[in-house]
């Protein structure tokens, strides 16, 4: 008697702990969608240069294309390249605009590749003597999506600061003196 008691205590523990651990997890596996980019900016003193990646869902990034520009551009491998560059660099030089030293600065779209769903694009500064002061502005995806949030992580000067921006709050400053 005191085993089946010990038994049905047990399996009524097993039955709690099952229910406290996958409960939550089932919750947050709802059909929410999340938008999001991260854009890595690093100032190689050396080289004089300021790189740029910026990481976009690729599914996220045609639609916007699309919306804009051409109902029927394809991202991804294989496809209009060069027309998808054309789109991209357009789109990324109205909602991606970079400040050093309170000067605009013009940046180089160096190309894009693909890894599974996410398109990496390349960008690149050149010939900048020294950062003071460093803003970005990063827009990207902020006229499709309301919930979108940049994520923005820098290197300048041997700082590594993070951020994220929102639509309300587009930009950022940076100061190194």
């Amino acid at each position: 008697m005191a085993a089946i008691k010990y038994d049905l205590l047990f399996m009524r523990a097993i039955k709690i702990l099952l229910i406290t651990l996958i409960l939550p997890l089932l919750s947050f596996t709802s059909m929410h969608e999340y938008y999001v980019s991260v854009t890595e900016i690093e100032y190689v003193k050396e080289k004089k240069s300021v790189q740029i990646i910026t990481r976009v869902f690729v599914d996220d990034f045609e639609k916007v294309l699309r919306e804009r520009y051409d109902e029927t551009i394809m991202l991804g491998e294989g496809k209009n390249e060069v027309m998808a560059n054309k789109y991209i660099e357009r789109y990324l030089r109205t909602k991606f605009v970079v400040e050093v030293n309170d000067q605009e600065m013009k940046y180089n779209f160096l190309g894009k590749e693909y890894e599974d769903d996410i398109v990496y694009c390349y960008l690149e500064i050149s010939n900048v003597e020294a950062i003071e002061t460093f803003r970005i502005k990063n827009q990207i995806l902020f006229d499709l999506f309301p919930d979108q949030q940049n994520i923005v992580k820098t290197k300048i000067n041997g700082e590594n600061k993070s951020f994220v921006l929102i639509p309300v709050k587009d930009s950022r400053v940076l100061n190194f003196n």
